[in-house]
């Protein structure tokens, strides 16, 4: 009798030792796949809002080049049309990034790096749209730098 009542404590025992480890390993196991899917969702998301940044900045750039040469005329028209479409597509990629970013200082550096491109076309002449046009690099260079460890 004692020793049935030996082996049934220990097979119980058993059973809540294995379901306790087997609970931890599945919460680890959860923990580090939600911790890869929100890594890849900031790869997808820096990565996207630099490549639109790097857009906005060619198309403002662009933009402030056929003013230039050519005020009021339909090229003009056309490359102040692109550049609010690349604007757009920068605003959706920063507010996507905005969602997935806990860091404070790597937002701010991406509002920043956004703003220096959405004033670019206001460069008064040519040395100021070069300096313009090198602080947004450097911006959105800033920006890279301060995301990069996050996904890692």
């Amino acid at each position: 009798m004692d020793a049935a009542l030996i082996a049934v404590l220990g097979t119980l025992l058993g059973s809540v030792v294995t379901h306790f480890f087997q609970a931890r390993s599945t919460e680890r196991v959860a923990g580090l796949a939600r911790a890869e899917q929100l890594r890849q969702e900031r790869i997808s998301s820096y990565s996207a809002f630099a490549g639109a940044l790097f857009d906005y900045r060619r198309s403002q750039n662009d933009r402030w080049f056929r003013a230039q040469e050519l005020p009021g005329s339909s090229q003009a028209e056309e490359a102040r049309f692109a550049s609010y479409e690349a604007r757009i597509s920068a605003r959706q990629a920063l507010a996507r990034l905005q969602l997935v970013c806990d860091r404070a200082e790597t937002r701010q550096l991406a509002e920043s790096a956004f703003e220096l491109a959405n004033c670019l076309h206001e460069s008064v002449d040519e040395e100021d749209r070069d300096r313009r046009s090198r602080r947004c690099k450097d911006a959105l260079m800033r920006f890279i730098e301060s995301a990069a460890p996050s996904v890692r």
